[in-house]
């Protein structure tokens, strides 16, 4: 049985695309997830929707409940995640309110616990492929069908921040080959790997880095755009849920030979 988790980014936290929308509280061993969950369904599907840094935006990228978040989407039964996000373009084609379906990352965060084994167990899970292939394929067909501007791949770079890059980091990301560059796609997508769960990003563009010309990100900025092309994400979250089906995926399959220890 297909049940789908939306973790909604910056713009996108509490959208009212659920019928018979209720909240539930779900407790974790990591502590209480970033906000309530939505629960409710789109066009038959059962859809949680977790925002991912609050409903009102109270809690910095640093201090995300990543594990509590994934934790609790998977012991409400989430099978698939759909994560929005907010990110800086590094590439010249890349531009503002283009959506990007990443399929791998760049991890340069430095304080944030990364897995669901932290006692008597070891967790060494494969991310050589970090996003599920098949939920991507999804997201490109719709929004090919949509006719939304978008990138059928991309590398997405993982910030701590809460600042944004400097002037030469932004350059130096650009160098090493990185499209898009934003604060929370890791740990979120090792943790679902972790968890058995299929991920995949829509990623929006909301500016060029400050790598470009007269570029200065500001918060005010990022938002703005968001806003005004959310109704893309929303548009295509709404074509995309009902095609989504129960399949045999590496997702579910990786977590089974990576632990170590125990008993």
């Amino acid at each position: 049985m297909v049940k789908i988790g939306i973790i909604g980014g910056s713009g996108l936290d509490n959208p009212a695309i659920l019928k018979d929308a209720q909240d539930v509280e779900v407790d974790t061993p990591y502590g209480k997830p970033s906000s309530l969950l939505k629960v409710g369904t789109i066009h038959g599907v059962e859809v949680m929707l977790l925002a991912r840094h609050g409903r009102s935006h109270t809690i910095m990228p640093t201090n995300v409940p990543n594990q509590a978040n994934i934790w609790a989407l998977k012991k409400i039964g989430c099978t698939h995640l759909l994560a929005t996000t907010a990110c800086g373009s590094l590439q010249e084609n890349i531009k503002p309110g283009d959506l990007v379906f990443p399929d791998q990352f760049i991890d340069r965060t430095t304080k944030r616990k990364q897995t669901l084994y932290e006692k008597d167990k070891v967790c060494h899970i494969s991310m050589a492929d970090p996003f599920c292939p098949q939920l991507r394929a999804i997201l490109q067909h719709g929004a090919q069908k949509l006719r939304l501007p978008h990138h059928r791949t991309g590398t997405v770079i993982t910030i701590e921040g809460p600042h944004f890059s400097t002037r030469a980091e932004s350059k130096l990301f650009r160098s090493w080959g990185a499209d898009v560059i934003n604060m929370s796609t890791v740990p979120e997508v090792v943790l679902a790997r972790e968890a058995g769960l299929c991920y995949a990003a829509v990623a929006m563009s909301t500016d060029f880095d400050c790598w470009h010309a007269g570029e200065k990100v500001t918060w005010d900025t990022i938002l703005k755009v968001f806003q005004q092309n959310v109704q893309n994400v929303i548009t295509l979250l709404l074509e995309v849920i009902p095609t989504v089906t129960a399949w045999k995926c590496q997702c579910q399959e990786d977590i089974k030979t990576a632990i170590m220890g125990g008993t």
